[in-house]
């Protein structure tokens, strides 16, 4: 019997990718319709995706295949979903990520900063924070993490151990044999061991004392780090991939949307939560691993002054090695800032922009989106060399007669592209055309209507509670590519605004601070030692409730104007069953599709 549920435990990869589908199969069987067939798929590509008994990105492909075969819809229709304007948003962003990291840009930023925040215990807490929180707007949360990780902990090493420290040691030793040497010789007064006994005892304590403090203010570093890069994440449209889930499937199941979710009004709603998320955060891990004493976190003795001196060198010494800025860093820093200001400026909403201006359609709308854009500044980076003519490094290039490397070239994407996260977001938006084309969502819809009975507010802090625990144990892509879908339909069901619980949604995704399994960013940290689930849970189940207030805040205040909250959009009810009116109050009568 043991053997046998050790080889169940061993293939139950296996197993699972040939009995899921056998076990699901009574419900395209015995239910007529698309919509039982697309519900199959549904379910088990999520059942898939929670037990990762194939790569994510694999299952990801099953639309290609389940669909045209139960005629949801044309193969040639699926295959268009895993290429579409958010896809290619992601990799041109990514293409400008790419360059930033090549070329050491990243880490230029991150120590420059440090220099300037201090190493003072809370404000370098800070400082970590912010840091990675700012470059995880841009790139990777997972390369952020690994970047910023050693770096912390090397610091952490010479505010540890110092030659003060050192010394500290020794003379404890020292001191220990002192004490015996004398009693030797004078010890008619006083028994030698009343002298002995009680002097270990308080240099243990001691030290105890310092290596708990030390474990605590690594343990607090170390979760700042993976913290911050999946607060940072939220900012931008482009920050993590739950954010470009919402933009595909909006534009999918809502083509009529004049560009509702584009970079500027996502910026407006979500650069304000990060802000106040981050600080909060901040606040907390202070509380709980340095405990609160601002004397000795803000500001500190003439010892612990020595101490940040070396730590302080420590950011220096790591500076000096990157030399001065060099031609290829100034080229990317250049592009990059164009990139932000055509991101910002194209569609800003407050004026007219310049993709309207310059590139109008029949209705005066932008033909060029976010994804041209950065496109347009990732081609750049395969043409631009690396060393302009006169430069200092030109010469060896033109000794060999050989052209300087352009800032990016294609070896280099094809090893840091996650292109499993392209099929993945691909994927979803198949998983949505599907709901759609095959009448599912039209179901749920129906289905979902009692809702409308309970405040709307309440609503979408229920589901972000929902999404914020689902997203612990499975990735943060598939949690919104599966609960996009349904919540949209919802919406559409009870005649509010769809952005209203979607958008709290997909940022909940991104609270996944509890578990080390939860985001790739918690489980480098994890493993560099250090921290127990417990210490992680603890210090994340508070962040996961502040974090969700945050959102329930945001999108009940700032959220209203920016996307227009307040009523239920015209965009919104194709193919919706419900009658709403202006205010978006449902008329409760139904009309065939």
């Amino acid at each position: 019997m043991a053997k046998l549920w050790q080889f169940l435990w061993a293939f139950r990869k296996y197993l699972m990718c040939v009995l899921f589908p056998i076990l699901l199969l009574p419900l395209p069987v015995l239910v007529e319709g698309k919509e039982s067939k697309c519900g199959y798929t549904i379910i088990l590509m999520a059942l898939l995706w929670c037990t990762e008994a194939l790569p994510l990105a694999v299952t990801a492909f099953f639309p290609l295949i389940l669909f045209p075969m139960m005629a949801i819809m044309d193969a040639s229709e699926v295959s268009v979903e895993y290429l579409n304007d958010t896809n290619i948003l992601f990799i041109g962003g990514l293409l400008v990520a790419i360059a930033v990291e090549q070329w050491n840009l990243h880490k230029r930023i991150a120590l420059r900063v440090l220099l300037i925040v201090g190493v003072r215990p809370a404000f370098l807490i800070l400082g970590f924070m912010i840091v990675t929180a700012f470059l995880s707007m841009w790139i990777s949360n997972t390369a952020t993490t690994a970047m910023m990780v050693p770096i912390s902990h090397a610091v952490l090493e010479q505010l540890h151990k110092t030659p003060e420290q050192k010394d500290e040691e020794v003379g404890n030793v020292n001191n220990s044999f002192e004490i015996q040497e004398p009693d030797s010789t004078v010890t008619e007064k006083e028994p030698p061991r009343l002298d002995i006994s009680p002097a270990p005892a308080p240099v243990l304590l001691d030290n105890r004392e310092k290596e708990r403090e030390q474990l605590k203010f690594s343990q607090g570093m170390s979760l700042c780090v993976s913290y911050a890069a999946s607060i940072g994440g939220i900012a931008t449209l482009t920050g993590t991939s739950p954010n470009l889930v919402l933009q595909g499937q909006v534009n999918s199941l809502f083509p009529d949307n004049p560009g509702v979710v584009n970079f500027a009004s996502w910026f407006g709603f979500a650069f304000p939560i990060t802000v106040i998320l981050l600080l909060l955060s901040w606040m907390w891990l202070q509380l709980l691993f340095l405990g609160f004493n601002l004397r000795k976190n803000f500001s500190c003795g003439g010892q612990a002054r020595e101490k940040e001196k070396a730590a302080y060198q420590v950011i220096q010494t790591e500076q000096k090695k990157l030399g001065p800025m060099t031609v290829a860093e100034k080229l990317v820093t250049v592009l990059f800032v164009l990139l932000v200001v055509l991101w910002f400026t194209r569609e800003p909403g407050f004026f007219p922009g310049w993709g309207s201006v310059a590139f109008p359609n029949e209705k005066g709308e932008s033909m060029v989106s976010d994804g041209t854009v950065a496109f347009f500044i990732g081609i750049l980076l395969f043409i631009i060399p690396s060393e302009l003519p006169g430069s200092q490094q030109q010469g060896k290039y033109l000794g060999k007669l050989k052209a300087p490397p352009a800032l990016l070239t294609w070896n280099i994407v094809n090893k840091k592209m996650p292109w499993n996260i392209v099929f993945l977001l691909g994927g979803g938006f198949a998983l949505a055309r599907g709901s759609e084309t095959s009448g599912l969502s039209q179901w749920l819809g129906e289905k979902l209507t009692p809702l409308q009975g309970i405040p709307t507010s309440a609503i979408a802090f229920i589901l972000s509670v929902l999404v914020a625990t689902f997203t612990e144990c499975t990735s943060n892509v598939a949690t919104t590519t599966l609960f996009l879908p349904i919540l949209a339909s919802m919406s559409q069901a009870i005649c509010i605004n769809p952005l209203y619980v979607m958008l709290p949604c997909t940022i909940a995704s991104s609270l996944a601070f509890m578990l080390p399994v939860a985001t790739p960013a918690n489980a480098i940290v994890f493993s560099f030692g250090n921290l127990k689930v417990c210490d992680m849970a603890k210090a994340g189940f508070l962040l996961n409730i502040i974090g969700i207030v945050i959102i329930t805040l945001a999108i009940n205040t700032w959220g209203y104007p920016i996307f227009q909250l307040d009523h239920f959009p015209t965009w919104a009810q194709i193919n919706s069953n419900a009658t709403c009116g202006v205010n978006g109050q449902s008329n409760t009568s139904f009309v065939s599709p």
